[in-house]
C-alpha cells in the first residue's frame, strides 16, 4: 500500500495507523498490522472514510521509525492476536525528550507519564527502537522504547525476562530517562533525573574482549553500580561516586582494551585517551596546565548541571610515566613530576569535587605510582588484569579466529579447546600473535617461490598443525624456557642407587603438595648435594615433569656484572612474575655463587642473602601456589647463614659409592659389556658424583688399548676421585 499522510492532526498522537474501511476489514482477524519498510513494526489500525483506498496513513515520527517517505509503497500483514503472558510487558523503559529540539525547560512528575501514556496507549504492540508522541499538559513529548520485559511463567514463580517486543497492558510499569542533551526534568518518587548510564545491549565477546569477566563484574560494583541509581538515592545513601579506577598487571593482558571498550559499553560522552609521556611538557607549568585542560569540560558541565551532568571518562595509560613516588626525583630534577602529581591528587578528590568524572589509569608497575593517588577518594580501585585461564583462552580464541572461522579459511581440524589447554600462561596479546603466525604457515603454503604469480586465496586453509608450529614460534613471556631447561638434562636421569631414588620420589611428592594441598601454597626445598652430583638436572627434571605453566631459572650465570642492588631487584622481579602465575616453579642454581661467597674471608653479600631468606618463606597471592627449589653444593655454609630456617625440607643427592652404583650408570651408556661391568664392579674403590663418572665414561670410550673396563679402570685411577 502507498504511504500517505494523515488526513488531520487530531490522529498524529495515537501511535495508529489509518487506512480506508474497505482496506482495513482485509485485516479484520487481528487488531495488529505488520508493517514492512526499512524495518518492520506493529501497529493497531483504524479505518477512517478520509483516507483513500490503497493508502495508509503514518504520521512523521512513524515514517521516521519505518525509514519511509510520502509515496512510498509499504507491505502489510495480520499480526495474529498474542497470546500467553510472554507477550505482555511487564515493564518498559523509555527515553523521554521534547519533539522540538532546544524546547526550554520543563519538569514532568513521573505520575503524570504513566498516567498518560497507560491512557493514550493501552493494548498497543511496542518493539524496542520504537518512537512514540505524547501530549502531556500541552507539550509534545517524544518517548524511544529502550527496553522492554516480559513475564517468563516457570512453576510457581514468575521472572522478567528480556524481550525485543510487548503489549502495554494496565499492570505494565514503566522506568524512565532523560534524552541525551535534552532540557526535559522528570520528578516523582523516582526522580529519574539521569539518562541510562549503560546501552540495552553489549556483548563483551562481539566488543572483543575476552577471558575478563570476572574483572568486568568486579568492575562494574566498584566503579558504575552506584551511578546506575538516580542522583537522590545516591544522596540518601550519604556516598560519593567511585572516581578512580587503576589497572594494572603484566604486558598484553588486556588493561588498555578494557579502559577503551568501558567509553563503548557506556551511554557517556567519548572518553579522553591519554598516553602518560604526552603530559609532559619543556615548558615550566606547561604539564599541569595540561591535567587542568583534561578536567575543564567536566569542571564546565558540572556547574551548569550539577548532578544531571554527563559522565565524563578520562583514560591515563602508561601512568607511571607521570605519577611516581613523589621525593624519588622523577622529572629530570626539577622537580616537575611531583608538580603533576599533586596537580592529578586536587583534580580527582580536591576542594572543589566533582562527581561527574572517572579516571581510568593503567600500568604495568603498580608499585611505582604514588601512595597517594591510590587511597580512597582517589584511583580507589584497584583491579589486577592477569593472564587469563582456559575458560579466558577459549574466549580470546574464539575472537581472534572469528573472521577466518565465518570465511570458511579455519580446518574443521582446529580444536579451540585443545589450542586453549595448549597455551597455558599466554597473555591475550600473545595469542593474538598466535593466530597470527598460525595464518602466516597457510598463507606460505599457497606461495611458490618459482611462480610468484597471485595466489589463490580459495585453497588458504588453516590447519591444527599450523598453529601447533606456531607455537614454538610463539612463547609466552611468563611460559616455561623448554630450550634452556633441556639443556640440563641432556643425559636424562639414571636411577644408580635406592638412596637417590628416594630422592626422586621425595622431589616428586613436594610437588604433588604444592598441586594439591590449599594449606602450602609455598614450599621450598633446598637440594644439596657435592660439585657434580646433578642437582641442576635433578631440580630441571622435576619442574619439567611438574607441567607448572610458570617455570623461571635462576643461574649464576644470568647475573654475572651485575651489582648486589640489581642481582636484587632481578632475584625479586623473578618471584613477582611468579606471583602472576596460578602455579609457578623457581629453580635457585647455586646459592652460594648467588651470594659471592668465598671461604677466604669469608666473604658473601649479605644483601642478597637477605633477599632470599625473605622470598624463600613469603606467600604468594590467593589462589595461587609457589614452589622454590634451590640447589647448592655448600650445605654447612649455608647451615651457618641460618638459610636452612627459610626452607622447609633439604634432600641430598648420594654419592656414588659402590662397583654396583658405577655399574649401574655404565649400562645406560650401552657400550660396556658385561664382562667389562664385572670388572668395574669388582676393581671400583672410592666415591664419585654421576657428572664426573659420565665424564670419565666418555674418556676411556675414546682412548685406545685394552678392554674398555681396564681402560676405565686406569682412567679412573689417574683421578682425584680414586
Amino acid at each position: 500500500m502507498k504511504v500517505a499522510k494523515l488526513p488531520s492532526t487530531k490522529y498524529a498522537l495515537t501511535n495508529f495507523i489509518y487506512l480506508n474501511p474497505k482496506d482495513a476489514n482485509k485485516f479484520a482477524a487481528s487488531k495488529y498490522i505488520v508493517v514492512q519498510g526499512d524495518v518492520q513494526r506493529i501497529y493497531c489500525y483504524e479505518g477512517i472514510p478520509d483516507m483513500e483506498e490503497g493508502s495508509v496513513g503514518f504520521n512523521q515520527i512513524q515514517r521516521g521509525c519505518l525509514n519511509v517517505s510520502l509515496g512510498q509503497v509499504v507491505s502489510l500483514s495480520v499480526f495474529p492476536e498474542p497470546r500467553g503472558a510472554r507477550n505482555f510487558a511487564s515493564e518498559i523503559s523509555w527515553v523521554v525528550g521534547f519533539q522540538k529540539p532546544k524546547s526550554p525547560e520543563k519538569s514532568f512528575k513521573v505520575e503524570l507519564l504513566e498516567e498518560v501514556l497507560h491512557l493514550s496507549f493501552s493494548n498497543q504492540m511496542f518493539v524496542v527502537g520504537q518512537d512514540v508522541a505524547m501530549d502531556v499538559a500541552g507539550t509534545t513529548l517524544k518517548f524511544k522504547v529502550s527496553a522492554i520485559s516480559c513475564l517468563e511463567i516457570d512453576g510457581d514463580e514468575d521472572t522478567a525476562l528480556r524481550t525485543e517486543m510487548g503489549i502495554l497492558i494496565k499492570k505494565t510499569v514503566f522506568n524512565f530517562t532523560k534524552a541525551k542533551d535534552s532540557a526535559i526534568k522528570i520528578s516523582g518518587q523516582a526522580k529519574q533525573t539521569t539518562e541510562a548510564l549503560f546501552g540495552p545491549h553489549f556483548n563483551f565477546e562481539q566488543m572483543g574482549i575476552g577471558g575478563l569477566d570476572k574483572e568486568f563484574g568486579a568492575i562494574f560494583r566498584r566503579a558504575f553500580a552506584s551511578r546506575v541509581f538516580p542522583a537522590d538515592v545516591v544522596e540518601k545513601l550519604g556516598i560519593q561516586h567511585v572516581k578512580g579506577l587503576l589497572l594494572y598487571g603484566p604486558p598484553g593482558t588486556g588493561k588498555t582494551l578494557i579502559a577503551r571498550k568501558i567509553g563503548e559499553m557506556l551511554n557517556a560522552r567519548p572518553p579522553k585517551l591519554v598516553n602518560g609521556p604526552e603530559i609532559l611538557n619543556k615548558y615550566v607549568g606547561q604539564s599541569e596546565e595540561n591535567i587542568r585542560l583534561l578536567f575543564q569540560d567536566a569542571e564546565r558541565e558540572y556547574k551548569e548541571k550539577g548532578e544531571e551532568s554527563e559522565l565524563h571518562i578520562i583514560i591515563f595509560d602508561e601512568l607511571d610515566a607521570i605519577c611516581k613516588e613523589r621525593g624519588t626525583g622523577a622529572g629530570g630534577g626539577t622537580g616537575v613530576g611531583d608538580t603533576v602529581v599533586n596537580q592529578l591528587l586536587s583534580k580527582l578528590d580536591g576542594v572543589d569535587r566533582i562527581n561527574n568524572v572517572l579516571v581510568i589509569g593503567m600500568t604495568n608497575r603498580k608499585d611505582m605510582i604514588d601512595e597517594a593517588l591510590l587511597r580512597p577518594g582517589r584511583l580507589e580501585v584497584h583491579m589486577e588484569i592477569g593472564l587469563p585461564d582456559e575458560r579466558g583462552r577459549v574466549q580470546i580464541l574464539k575472537i581472534h579466529t572469528a573472521k577466518m572461522r565465518s570465511s570458511n579459511y579455519m580446518d574443521d581440524s582446529v580444536n579451540i579447546e585443545e589450542l586453549a589447554s595448549l597455551t597455558k600462561n599466554y597473555s591475550g596479546a600473545e595469542i593474538e600473535g598466535l593466530v597470527k603466525s598460525a595464518t602466516s604457515f597457510a598463507l606460505n603454503r599457497q606461495i611458490d617461490a618459482s611462480n610468484l604469480k597471485k595466489p589463490d586465496p580459495n585453497k588458504i586453509r588453516v590447519v591444527r598443525d599450523d598453529f601447533l608450529n606456531a607455537l614454538q614460534d610463539v612463547r609466552p613471556a611468563f611460559g616455561v624456557p623448554e630450550d634452556t631447561l633441556a639443556a640440563h638434562i641432556r643425559n636424562g636421569i639414571i636411577d644408580y642407587s635406592p638412596d637417590f631414588v628416594q630422592v626422586f620420589n621425595s622431589g616428586k611428592l613436594f610437588i604433588q603438595q604444592v598441586q594439591n594441598s590449599d594449606r602450602t601454597p609455598v614450599i621450598s626445598l633446598l637440594l644439596a648435594g657435592k660439585p657434580g652430583a646433578g642437582k641442576t638436572a635433578l631440580a630441571v627434571k622435576w619442574a619439567i615433569d611438574s607441567g607448572f605453566p610458570f617455570i623461571k631459572m635462576l643461574s649464576p650465570d644470568n647475573f654475572v656484572g651485575y651489582t648486589e642492588i640489581a642481582r636484587v631487584n632481578k632475584i625479586n622481579k623473578a618471584f613477582e612474575d611468579a606471583y602472576k602465575s596460578k602455579a609457578s616453579l623457581i629453580i635457585v642454581d647455586e646459592i652460594e655463587r648467588l651470594l659471592d661467597y668465598t671461604h677466604m674471608g669469608p666473604r658473601f653479600s649479605n644483601t642478597v642473602l637477605q633477599a632470599l631468606l625473605v622470598l624463600f618463606k613469603k606467600h604468594p597471592p590467593k589462589n595461587q601456589k609457589l614452589l622454590i627449589i634451590g640447589t647448592t653444593s655448600n650445605l654447612d655454609v649455608l647451615r651457618e647463614m641460618s638459610f636452612l630456617s627459610s626452607c622447609n625440607s633439604v634432600l641430598e643427592i648420594p654419592s656414588l659409592t659402590s662397583g654396583q652404583d658405577v655399574c649401574n650408570v655404565l649400562n645406560q651408556l650401552g657400550q660396556f659389556s658385561t664382562e667389562d661391568l664385572k670388572l668395574i664392579s669388582r676393581n671400583f674403590s672410592g666415591a664419585i658424583e654421576i657428572k664426573p663418572l659420565l665424564t670419565l665414561a666418555e674418556t676411556a670410550i675414546q682412548a685406545s688399548g685394552g678392554t674398555l673396563g681396564d681402560r676405565f679402570l686406569e682412567v679412573y685411577k689417574q683421578t682425584k676421585y680414586s
